[in-house]
């Protein structure tokens, strides 16, 4: 049944469709069938149609869905299952052959060619209620039933409750037993220990996960953690919603490490697009584009990202299709267009709708400040104005910021940022991060000092060298006192204390600014043109109390370097010495 110039049954006429203009696709996917292509044109790859038509049947026999529901593989499922189970290549292992008769001379080795899956790691990124808990629930049932050797697997997501969704369908499978296979697994008792082993149950759902007795094998659910998940020899695994969490480490190395140790080990990794931007996540997704685009080769990478190509498409339903693969089968247009027309008339929910169910990437958490609210004006250079000056230098042991507030006369404000951060913190930023943070160092907005730990004098320095650069005219200074006393002691005798205003951090001084903060950035009239703003208002969290009072949310985290607090402290400074600038 192996043939190295197949075409593979569910590809080809999921190709088809798209050549037919059938079906619509995005960038991505049209990447990942290039791949697929050069994959069936490549006589090393070996295509074999059996383990797809025997993880259907297994579903559709064996398998139901979380409410017990009988099961029918939809057309992406199998375009994926294929990729994943039927391709195969032949390695060449080295191995000893011992002498006859037990002899301890006359050994030799000898090269064996050893048939292996070729794929080890599949990504699916695609929109919510695509049914992506059920393709992991099957594959991993699959693994466990149907390998007849002893395994280990493992499914993790952020935390242990959400990993737990991808067993519950494989629970109501046991306990339904809707198969010939399954009602022979479930037949007898767990507490039969004693008595003849054929009474006792073969598969079972326990404490540990689900078990299968036959063979001694365990699929168990994790949280997404480091610490949790290196040490392991599981053979195949899920990971579940890796995009939609702030995780600092990649769970996809650890999980790697202890499956290589077996032989046609998979990860699946399967998330929906996230909020959490500069991540762990989008590291990964920039390698996943190196591999898209062929910059490296990766053969036992699967990758299908399924997602909108611009936000221009949310208003063209006939393209939702790009992002929701079993739009019509698991998710309806009626859900969808309910979503696009919340979005419309509920700002706050606009940004987790282009991600969750479009696939389109949104800047930072964005709960204080809208998707549209952190969009860059046209550049100005505010030379020669009156401003207030906010310095917000509470972490000042490894950044800091300062931000410059122009009153414009109109009502409105011109906002400029200038940042600091340690050669250290930056060195240890990952991949996506650091890229954001080459283009803040770009175009002037920050700063990275010598060393481990800032000196506020060298910063001071720099800071006074760039306000004479641009000629920017201070006439007042905000400063949350935490750390501050060096810095804020050098101005006033510089300076004069003349515009000093001392800014406590809480929400008896924050609320009020904050919402008038909010109110101008909703009309578009804080001026900014720096990415650095863009970046710091989206990753913007506010907490409100029981009375709506607000304060900033203050996570140490090393990705934010807090120009919009800066900005609030220069603007208090401003309210307060109004009459300096008139």
């Amino acid at each position: 049944m192996l043939s190295n110039t197949a075409v593979p049954k569910y590809y080809g006429a999921f190709r088809d469709a798209v050549l037919r203009g059938l079906i619509p696709i995005n960038h991505e996917v049209s990447l990942q069938m290039k791949r697929i292509d050069q994959r069936i044109q490549n006589p090393e790859y070996y295509y074999d149609p059996r383990p797809i038509e025997a993880w259907i049947k297994f579903c559709e026999r064996e398998m139901t869905l979380t409410d017990g529901s009988p099961v029918t593989v939809t057309d992406c499922f199998k375009l994926w299952a294929e990729q994943l189970l039927c391709w195969f290549y032949y390695d060449d292992v080295k191995s000893y052959v011992p002498p006859p008769n037990g002899s301890r001379v006359g050994g030799h080795y000898v090269y064996k060619k050893i048939l292996r899956r070729l794929i080890k790691k599949q990504y699916l990124i695609v929109a919510r209620s695509n049914a992506k808990t059920e393709y992991e629930s099957w594959l991993q049932a699959y693994g466990l039933i149907v390998d007849g050797h002893t395994t280990h697997q493992i499914t993790c997501a952020p935390t242990v409750k959400q990993s737990d969704e991808v067993l519950g369908p494989i629970r109501t499978a046991i306990q339904r037993a809707p198969g010939p296979l399954l009602k022979f697994l479930t037949e007898g008792s767990l507490q039969n220990t004693t008595g003849n082993a054929a009474l006792r149950k073969k598969l079972a759902s326990t404490k540990k996960g689900i078990e299968m007795f036959m063979t001694n094998s365990l699929l168990e659910s994790l949280p997404m953690s480091i610490e949790k998940l290196q040490g392991y020899r599981s053979k195949y695994n899920s990971m579940d919603e890796w995009l939609s969490c702030p995780i600092r480490d990649n769970p996809m190395d650890a999980l790697a490490q202890g499956a290589a140790k077996n032989d046609d080990w998979w990860i699946l990794a399967v998330s929906s697009e996230g909020t959490v931007r500069n991540g762990i996540g989008d590291s990964i997704k920039i390698e996943l584009s190196q591999i898209l685009r062929g910059e490296y080769k990766a053969d036992d990478v699967d990758i299908w990202w399924y997602k909108l190509d611009s936000i221009d498409e949310v208003g063209k339903p006939e393209m939702w299709i790009k992002a929701n693969p079993n739009l019509g089968i698991t998710v309806s247009y009626d859900t969808l267009q309910k979503d696009v027309e919340r979005a419309e008339n509920v700002p706050s929910a606009k940004n987790d709708i282009l991600a969750k169910r479009f696939g389109i990437p949104t800047e930072g958490y964005t709960y204080f400040f809208t998707y549209a609210e952190i969009q860059r004006h046209r550049p100005r250079d505010f030379w020669n104005m009156p401003c207030a000056l906010g310095a917000d230098l509470s972490q000042g042991d490894d950044f800091c910021a300062f931000t410059c507030v122009f009153p414009l006369g109109n009502g409105s404000f011109g906002v400029k940022s200038r940042n600091y951060v340690t050669e250290l913190s930056y060195r240890k930023l990952h991949e996506a991060l650091r890229l954001k943070y080459d283009q803040f160092i770009d175009e002037g907005s920050l700063r990275v000092m010598d060393g481990a730990v800032l000196d506020t004098m060298a910063v001071y320095d720099d800071l006074d060298e760039w306000l004479i650069q641009n000629e920017y005219d201070v006439r007042a200074f905000g400063f949350d006192p935490y750390n501050s006393k060096e810095f804020v002691e050098r101005w006033a005798t510089e300076n004069g204390p003349f515009g000093v205003t001392k800014v406590i951090q809480g929400a008896k001084t924050e609320s009020v600014p904050l919402g008038e903060l909010k109110k101008l950035a909703s009309e578009r009239m804080l001026i900014f043109d720096q990415r650095i703003m863009e970046f710091t208002m989206g990753n913007c969290i506010a907490i409100e109390d029981t009375n709506g009072n607000r304060k900033l949310y203050k996570k140490r985290r090393e990705e934010k370097i807090d120009c919009v607090a800066a900005m609030m402290d220069g603007y208090i400074a401003y309210k307060i010495n109004v009459e300096a600038f008139e």
